[in-house]
């Protein structure tokens, strides 16, 4: 049948609301089906919780009497100004409200400078320009006094007007003394009767901010605050908080001196919302401050307590990059308020983790007040949730597990971040009171394993139970929430059909890899059922696929089925959080195990990953490689420097001249000389500039050395043996070390070699020399005979007083035949004249 009229259907749909009434709660469904059926669809309509952090309600106020020194006074204001601008969730509520005495006509108590105002980024502007009316204070309309009385009562007035219930309310309560009404005539005829009039309202105050869970923040400073009031307004006030932490709830708190206010206020803002508070540096424009901001955080603000509205602030994310005043990047959003008061306060959503820096400049005549940066954050968190078994029979223990990541999708895997946390997870249903169990990351059963941050316990499914189940878990630590999402399953009648168990590779990947896993299942009914592997709860931005999307379970068998969860390109690299879940089509998609991913994709390897080893390998066979031919080449220069070589000319066992060669003479291992012969001189060795007409001596990378006489061929010398050149003989002494085999091949009674010479001269023998020639002036007695040529080119030891020219000079002396032959001025050259 199908339905044409418009009309028709309105009836029909009228008659069903009808019947939804009292007289429906009677029909054939039984009792109580109707008010399940409206507590369905008021969830169906209950919109969905917004990510964001919770807000609260809250009302600043601020003691404006004659006590307060005006720069005191201005530091209250600065300090309501940094809540007002710090808040870190759109949705909160702020007043602010000043507050005296009334002592005449035309006075009132309190003044309300900021009325409750929504603190969106409009609202946060407007907050910031009304706050400063605090600071101005008419002695025409508020006294001198201290009406605490006064000043609750308009702050829970105002927090308690919206109707809000759900929402936290707290009064935060700045003052530098103590309750002081003494002159208000509304409170008694006398001074004594108004002071305890104003006690006894006071206690009234609070009762009623007590009923309404108005909690109450004291903060005094000075030396004349009444502390056991002060803790009895904290006391006095609703004692329940946002968080089962002893941190979260109402407490006073004196400072010493208002320049702390901003500090301590800000610390008891965080405690009393569940916020925790990072404080940063601070410093003189121009400057660089910084905060940091931990990995857990998913919404806060930085606060710049810039006391100047001249000062301009600019800032910068973890990765040194400029973030704007309004909207997004990389997947944080921003928003910048009270630019142009002495507040301003970057609210930030999904903030990157991490050192955050401040610049802060600030035109000359503005840079002498101190600038400081803090940071409010709060950490809200996504559960994910298993059951096991994943859907219980009444009476059956099941076992909870969950873990926690951020709205970036970071698996929060440090226990540290989570110090302090305490879980539960309360179990409800159709049929029985809610249940309770703490969760606990402990390592004892049926926990895995400590720290691992995956919280664990065990929950008994009522006998009493008869349908669906909802389980949700909740975190409670300061600074964090969770989102207490519900998990949904259903009681299973009798022996299931079928069972499943499902079991994933804890690994870590690259994206584009696949991750392996096993599905067990047995089937315990008589026809085949199609089971569904599927996905939920994954990381925003991972590319994940399950393969085969489904199986089926053959009846009455015991089945493994293997499958793969494949991690696309675009998946981020950090832990992969999400579920498998095996669902039973047949059975209305019921859940029949669920398994955490625990992976890890790591970002693929570069170039330099896959290679480094081998390249790191290479460079370090050319390194060795070159430092072997660099040694080489060094061990072959060496032994071709020439540098401390003697050359001695020598004529008939005469020496004539002698050179020594000096370093950087040899370039190459080549040293050039001449032999100059002057008229009316003997000959002299000079070193040669050129080698058109000079003689060369060079040794070879053996350490060989080679004489080539001008126009001549080359040959071979040795140390200390004397050889032909010219009309000469040479004799080449190394200094570095000892003369080798001067005496080989010699004839006795000669000083020439018997067979060596070579070149142009190889032929050519000297005449006999006398062989009872004086060694030494200094020594008569020592002769040269036919081991003469031993004698004069042996390596003498060193004595005291002597060095290598004395030596050399011996040997000159040694040379001279008698006193009619050269002289040793005239016939050698020891340092040649500017030779060298």
């Amino acid at each position: 049948m199908q339905w044409r009229n418009t009309g028709g259907v309105l009836l029909l749909a009228g008659a069903l609301l009808a019947l939804s009434g009292p007289l429906g709660t009677a029909g054939p469904l039984g009792p109580g089906t109707a008010e399940a059926a409206q507590a369905t669809a008021a969830k169906a309509a209950a919109p969905a919780p917004a990510e964001g952090p919770d807000p609260i309600d809250f009302a600043v106020v601020v003691d404006q009497s004659a006590s307060l020194a005006d720069k005191d006074l201005a530091l209250e204001t600065e300090a309501a100004a940094l809540l007002s601008q710090g808040e870190i969730s759109e949705r909160s509520r702020a007043t602010v409200i000043g507050f005296g005495s009334s002592e005449k006509p035309g006075q009132s108590p309190v003044r309300e400078v900021c009325p409750p105002t929504v603190a969106d980024a409009a609202g946060r502007q407007r907050l910031s320009d009304c706050v400063p009316q605090l600071t101005r204070r008419d002695a025409g309309r508020m006294g001198p006094g201290t009406d605490f009385p006064a000043a609750i009562r308009q702050a829970v007035s105002r927090l308690t007007e919206d109707g809000r219930e759900n929402t936290p309310k707290v009064v935060f309560l700045l003052t530098d003394g103590k309750l002081d009404v003494g002159d208000s005539p509304e409170y008694g005829t006398d001074k004594a009767s108004r002071q305890s009039n104003g006690e006894k309202r006071l206690a009234e105050e609070l009762a009623r901010a007590r009923a309404a869970s108005v909690q109450v923040w004291p903060l005094g400073f000075g030396g004349e605050i009444d502390r056991a009031a002060l803790t009895a307004m904290a006391e006095g006030g609703y004692r329940g908080s946002c968080a089962d932490v002893p941190g979260a709830v109402p407490r006073m708190r004196v400072v010493d001196s208002a320049a702390g206010i901003d500090k301590a206020l800000q610390e008891t803002f965080a405690a009393a919302r569940c916020a925790r508070i990072a404080h940063g540096t601070a410093g003189k424009p121009p400057a660089d401050l910084s905060v940091t901001i931990p990995p857990i955080a998913t919404d806060g603000s930085l606060t710049v307590g810039k006391h100047d509205p001249k000062v301009r602030v600019t800032y910068y994310d973890p990765s040194g990059r400029k973030v704007p005043t309004q909207g997004e990047l990389d997947g944080s959003t921003f928003e910048v308020s009270g630019q142009d008061g002495p507040v301003e306060a970057l609210r930030v959503k999904n903030p990157m983790p991490g050192r955050w820096r401040v610049n802060i400049e600030a035109p000359e005549g503005h840079r002498d007040r101190e600038v400081a940066v803090r940071a409010i954050w709060q950490g809200r968190l996504r559960s994910e949730v298993t059951l096991d078994p994943a859907s219980p029979r009444a009476g059956e223990e099941a076992v909870v597990e969950v873990r926690m990541q951020t709205r970036r999708g970071v698996v929060i895997t440090d226990p540290q971040l989570l110090a302090g946390v305490s879980v539960s997870a309360v179990l409800s249903g159709p049929g029985f009171a809610p249940v309770r169990v703490r969760l606990a990351d402990d390592g004892r059963a049926p926990d895995r394993r400590a720290a691992d941050v995956r919280f664990t316990g065990r929950i008994t499914v009522p006998a009493t139970a008869t349908g669906d189940l909802e389980l949700v878990t909740d975190m409670a630590a300061p600074g964090i929430t969770s989102d207490r999402r519900p998990l949904h399953t259903k009681i299973t009648e009798g022996t299931p059909a079928v069972t499943a168990g499902l079991t994933v590779d804890r690994v870590t990947v690259h994206p584009g890899a696949t991750v392996r896993g096993t599905l067990d299942v047995t089937n315990n009914d008589s026809g085949p059922h199609s089971l569904r592997l599927a996905l939920k709860d994954q990381t925003p931005g991972a590319d994940l696929k399950v393969s085969p999307a489904t199986v089926t379970a053959e009846a009455g068998r015991k089945t493994r089925f293997d499958f793969t969860v494949t991690v696309g390109d675009g998946t981020p690299v950090g832990e992969l959080g999400g579920q498998v879940v095996v669902l039973d089509t047949g059975d209305g998609d019921r859940d029949l195990d669920t398994a955490f991913l625990d992976v890890r994709v790591e970002a693929p390897p570069t170039w330099w990953d896959r290679w480094w080893g081998a390249v790191a390998a290479a460079a370090a066979v050319l390194l060795l490689a070159g430092a072997f031919t660099a040694v080489r080449l060094l061990a072959g220069i060496r032994r071709k420097d020439l540098t401390g070589v003697r050359l001695e000319l020598l004529r008939d066992g005469q020496v004539l001249s002698t050179i020594g060669i000096r370093k950087g003479q040899s370039r190459g291992g080549e040293y050039l000389f001449t032999i100059e012969e002057a008229r009316g001189a003997a000959p002299a060795l000079r070193r040669a500039r050129g080698s058109a007409a000079a003689h060369r001596l060079r040794r070879t990378g053996r350490g060989d050395l080679l004489l080539r006489p001008k126009g001549g061929r080359e040959f071979g010398v040795r140390l200390g043996v004397p050889a032909g050149l010219d009309d000469f003989e040479l004799v080449v002494g190394d200094g570095r070390r000892p003369s080798r085999g001067t005496d080989a091949g010699r004839t006795p009674g000669t000083g020439r070699t018997g067979g060596s010479g070579g070149g142009a001269d190889s032929g050519r023998t000297s005449g006999s020399t006398s062989s009872t020639r004086r060694t030494n002036r200094g020594d008569p007695t020592r002769t040269r005979g036919p081991g003469g040529w031993r004698e004069l080119f042996r390596r003498r030891p060193s004595t005291p007083g002597t060095d290598g020219r004395d030596r050399d000079r011996d040997r000159r002396r040694t040379a001279r035949p008698d006193a009619r032959g050269p002289t040793e001025q005239s016939g050698s050259t020891d340092e040649p004249h500017g030779d060298f």
